[in-house]
């Protein structure tokens, strides 16, 4: 599969790009030799390799969601510059 200039100029198009003449040859050019390359890559026989979403095997890290108690709100408020009841008092960020 190979591009010509008038299908260039549409993908240019359709990514709101603007190309000179030279532009468009050389976009031409170099968008030929990718597809030429994935041409390459698509006649290697790939039925005994297993699809993978990632390269290297990824593992789930995710600890266990376990049930533990917190701090003392005491504690927690002890540094607090200002509070109410068991909560940091802080200044208003919204406009009524």
């Amino acid at each position: 599969m190979s591009l010509s200039i008038k299908e260039v100029e549409h993908i240019a198009r359709l990514a709101r790009l603007e190309l000179d003449g030279s532009e468009k040859e050389q976009f031409t050019m170099q968008l030929n030799e990718i597809l030429d390359y994935v041409e390459k890559l698509n006649q290697l026989d790939t039925s005994a390799i297993e699809p993978t979403a990632h390269v290297i095997p990824v593992h789930n890290i995710f600890r266990k969601d376990e049930l533990k108690p917190s701090m003392d709100p005491e504690e927690v408020l002890a540094n607090a510059p200002d509070r109410i009841g068991n909560y940091f008092k802080v200044p208003k960020l919204l406009e009524d």
